[in-house]
């Protein structure tokens, strides 16, 4: 099962994904903490979520240590999955109004940030952290044995 999980292609491109999703998430997850108000508990209160404070520091650490790991290239497909319904319930749970006030066009261009990390983790879930990659290392040291 870890082999599947680590187990990631020669790739050498896949690193420009990997580190824009990455320091993306990662920069996200900071501001969380650095700017509550707006970027954390504040803006998980607006939207109605119950419990802000906590959910703001736990979509907060998850961005911070799963961009950490994209990153590095560790645990990718792994650590793509709790970003991928990270983005799932930021689209739905913000978008839904802007569709529904502003119409299609304006969803399109007030999104495009959200697709593409949804895209870009989706990718990284399916294709694995490529050659300059921690889980590139790791399983060819697997491999070797």
């Amino acid at each position: 099962m870890f082999k599947k999980i680590i187990n990631t292609d020669n790739s050498k491109t896949t690193i420009i994904i990997r580190l824009i999703v990455g320091a993306v998430f990662f920069s996200e997850g900071v501001q969380k903490f650095l700017f509550p108000a707006i970027r954390g508990a504040g803006r998980f209160e607006k939207i109605g979520f119950p419990s802000p404070d906590f959910l703001g520091s736990f979509v907060g650490f998850f961005e911070i240590l799963c961009g950490i790991l994209l990153l590095v290239g560790q645990l990718t497909r792994l650590a793509s999955i709790p970003l991928i319904i990270i983005m799932l319930v930021a689209f739905t749970t913000t978008k839904a109004e802007v569709l529904a006030n502003d119409g299609f066009w304006e969803l399109l261009h007030g999104s495009r940030t959200d697709w593409a990390m949804l895209l870009g983790s989706v990718f990284l879930l399916i294709k694995g952290a490529g050659h300059w990659s921690i889980d590139k290392i790791i399983s060819s040291d697997r491999n070797s044995h």
